[in-house]
């Protein structure tokens, strides 16, 4: 049995199998009290699909926040009008050279805590501010890579900002959804259809291979955000990256993307540029209206890609963002264009950041480790000016490009370097072993195209050899086109490494026009049609604890329980869903419990997870608690329960669902028929 240390109540399983098997106790807990039992309410680990009658849309727009690592946007659509894509001409404070249509991940609060700018604002305000003031005030960027990286995330997970203060991820999540959400809002003036608040749905990106934890974090900092309260939840759907750049992929017209493949090989090389950025200007000027405001570009008149694509084609979806490489590959179904995921997500932390690590360690093997760490936290505006600096320089590096780059230190580096070392940066230089980057008479880094190639390798490779790993498995096979997208994927570097890599075996790679802006796109798209990607696969294996009849010779003797004459083996995993199992949209693993008290107020059971398929007990390695499940009841009116004869016997059956982007759980009082308020816990750990 479950049992709950704060009320000291416990939580049931019921069926109706001749054996019925109490649920096991965590290790370490009693197994003393009284149980009711457990069996599957069906014979079958395979969930059955319900029938769902199709709800109503009751929200008039859609809005969509592609929150990104390096760079952050929104859009959004009306649902009268569904593909025609709203969002936004341009962010002030943008830099030269670079699309404005999202704004930098950057988020500037106040020495007090308090919310001051976001975006280009908050960089070129922080920039701005005298070094000794800067340091109280709290910068954070690229934060987003701290949520997939920790491994015990929680409410209470802190981030650091540039100047070594922390405060709760929470809050600064929040600060960073207020700020797209007051936006969003304030548009009426500029779009007077704009409707009122409660009729929006909001959609948030996420990185597909995100845990379960992460999205739940997103989705807490959203009601702390107020995008939505958490009685109206179904308004906030979460969308994963790579899925809603599928589904925008799919719908898009042929003079909407550049073909790798189909680029005229010229002495080995990929062709020139201008027909990559021809295709892009063209397609760019073909998708605007003349009724444009101010404020908005729009893309209409969405095109099928299926015209070329029939059922049952699989294409690869390869997106390239600042912080993760995100992996999915869908099959196409007709005659509704639904899709269906042959492979669970995958994908590992190869983003552009890797690229910009990869420069911080290069600084560090001229001037010294050390010295980089203390510049950052006693100058960190004037690092944020090299992290500039270096952006605008990576962004013009490309495979066949001739002539060094130039690397603007700022004064506050060169100044700070003399004082700390007691010689100047040029003299660091010509001491190091690194012999690709030389001082500038103009006063900069002067670094070979070769230097800055090389900066990018590892990432690269990361990101190639994860494609190769994913073609190789079998349900995936039969792919033949590659959509690379993600702001990562605008990088000469990269397409020309996959393209050249992945070319030979016959893969299309594909990249469509403002490759940046796909995922932001689709996710508009996926929030007026959440349905469209009908199948998923499971992450993980999913289930939870349970006690089944002890078998001498198949069971462990340290697992025998007995308990009132009867013999159990405990620990027992009973599976809900397997890693790798495909699971529709609306199909429900169901499952019954029982309070083991009468008048108890809450049941809660916990939850395991591995990667193994094959998993036998709990306590087996890989095997974690990864969540609870939480059923809160109502107290029972004397005489309510039809079965009387059985006082106590509270039947309670939950509904779990695995094939939506997030698990979700509904449950019901037998007895009643009432609903049951029902959760699922994954940032208690």
């Amino acid at each position: 049995m479950l049992a709950v240390p704060e009320t000291g109540l416990q939580g049931l399983y019921i069926g109706s199998s001749p054996e019925r098997s109490p649920v096991s106790s965590p290790p370490g807990s009693p197994r003393t009290q009284e149980s009711c039992g457990i069996a599957p309410l069906t014979p079958s680990q395979s969930p059955k699909p319900e029938a769902r009658v199709p709800q109503q849309a009751l929200f008039s727009v859609v809005v969509a926040i592609d929150f990104g690592t390096t760079s952050s946007g929104y859009a959004f659509s009306f649902a009268s009008d569904p593909e025609a894509i709203h969002m936004m001409r341009k962010w002030e404070g943008g830099d030269p050279g670079v699309a404005h249509q999202k704004t930098p991940t950057c988020l500037l609060l106040t020495p007090e805590g308090a919310f001051h700018s976001f975006g280009y604002t908050a960089r070129d305000y922080y920039h701005d501010l005298d070094p000794e003031e800067a340091r109280d005030w709290l910068y954070f960027e690229k934060f987003k890579m701290k949520i997939h990286s920790a491994t015990d995330l929680t409410l209470k997970t802190q981030l650091e900002a540039v100047n070594g203060k922390k405060m709760p991820a929470l809050e600064v999540f929040a600060h960073a959804l207020r700020f797209f959400k007051e936006h969003a809002l304030q548009l009426r003036e500029q779009c007077p259809s704009m409707p009122e608040k409660d009729t929006v749905r909001w959609v948030l990106t996420v990185p597909a291979i995100w845990k379960q934890p992460a999205k739940q974090f997103m989705r807490e900092a959203a009601y702390l955000a107020g995008l939505v309260s958490r009685e109206n939840a179904e308004q906030l759907l979460i969308a994963l990256e790579p899925e809603a750049a599928s589904v925008y992929c799919r719908k898009l017209r042929l003079h909407q993307l550049v073909d790798l493949s189909g680029l005229a090989p010229r002495g080995g090389r990929l062709g020139e540029r201008r027909s990559i950025d021809s295709s892009f200007r063209q397609a760019r000027e073909q998708l605007r209206r003349s009724r444009h405001s101010r404020t908005f570009l729009v893309e209409s008149g969405v095109g099928e890609l299926w015209a070329e694509l029939q059922a049952g084609d699989r294409y690869m979806v390869a997106d390239c963002g600042g912080g993760t490489v995100d992996l999915t590959v869908h099959q196409l179904e007709q005659p509704h264009g639904t899709l269906k995921e042959l492979y669970k997500a995958s994908g590992g932390p190869y983003g552009a950041v890797g690229v910009d690590l990869a420069f911080e360690q290069l600084l560090g093997r001229i001037f010294g480790e050390d010295f980089i760490t203390t510049f950052k936290r006693q100058r960190p505006a004037a690092w944020v000016d090299l992290t500039i600096a270096f952006e605008a320089r990576k962004r013009t590096a490309g495979p066949h490009r001739a002539g060094a780059l130039n690397i603007s230190l700022p004064f506050s580096f060169i100044d700070f370097y003399r004082k700390q070392r007691g010689h100047n940066v040029e003299t660091a230089l010509r001491r190091s072993s690194v012999n690709f980057v030389k001082w500038s008479s103009q006063g900069m880094l002067r670094m070979s195209c070769e230097a800055m190639n090389e900066l990018f390798q590892p990432t690269v490779s990361g990101i190639i050899q994860h494609i190769e790993v994913l073609l190789a498995q079998p349900e995936v096979q039969g792919v033949k086109l590659l959509f690379l997208v993600g702001g990562f994927a605008e990088s000469p570097v990269l397409q020309h490494a996959v393209q050249a890599a992945l070319g030979a075996r016959g893969l299309r790679v594909v990249v469509p026009h403002d490759v940046g802006l796909t995922i932001l796109k689709g996710a508009v798209l996926f929030g007026q049609a959440p349905g469209v990607v009908r199948v998923r696969r499971s992450p993980l294996t999913y289930g939870v604890g349970v006690l089944n009849r002890f078998v001498d010779g198949r069971h462990p003797p340290d697992k025998l329980l007995v308990r009132d004459g009867r013999r159990w083996c405990t620990d027992v995993f009973e599976r809900f869903v397997a890693v790798e199992q495909s699971v529709a949209l609306g199909e429900e693993v169901r499952r019954s419990y029982c309070p083991a008290r009468p008048g108890q107020r809450r049941v809660l059971i916990n939850l395991y997870c591995c990667t193994a398929e094959d998993a036998r007990f709990i306590t087996d390695p890989g095997v974690r608690k990864c969540g609870a499940l939480s059923l809160e009841l109502e107290p029972t009116v004397s005489g309510s329960d039809p079965a009387g004869a059985h006082p106590g016997r509270r039947e309670i059956r939950a509904a779990m669902q695995f094939g939506d982007t997030e698990i979700k759980v509904t449950a019901v009082d037998v007895s009643t028929n009432r609903s049951v308020r029902a959760a699922i816990d994954f940032l208690s750990n």
